[in-house]
């Protein structure tokens, strides 16, 4: 396989990713964790292994077991993904600035 198609490939199976987490929502905030900005990064390499840097809206969030192991267990069930792995930082924090402009609409911020 080209070099090219396996970067065209690592950015589709990203896309992927990333409309399945879009599916995941914060259950105190009726805003998928994507726009909430809690996803700081989806690393895809050429084995199709996936890593998720992702955080919490606070250390205490009532989800803090749940949320990762969700976001796992979907991102798994995508076809082409081989492993994937959740990791949770609170650096940088999240605020409320990290949200989309729509998540910031829905949730009467702006």
């Amino acid at each position: 396989m080209s070099e090219e198609n396996t970067t065209v490939d690592t950015q589709e199976l990203g896309e992927k990713i990333v409309k399945v987490i879009k599916t995941i929502y914060d259950p105190e905030i009726p805003v998928d964790i994507y726009e909430l900005g809690l996803i700081y990064d989806v690393l895809v390499n050429e084995d199709n292994d996936v890593k998720i840097l992702m955080t919490l809206t606070s250390p205490n969030c009532p989800v803090a077991e749940t949320l990762p192991v969700e976001v796992e267990e979907k991102v798994k069930s995508i076809n082409m993904v081989k492993d994937v792995e959740v990791e949770i930082t609170f650096d940088p924090p999240w605020t409320q600035d990290l949200m989309s402009e729509e998540a910031k609409l829905e949730l009467g911020l702006l």
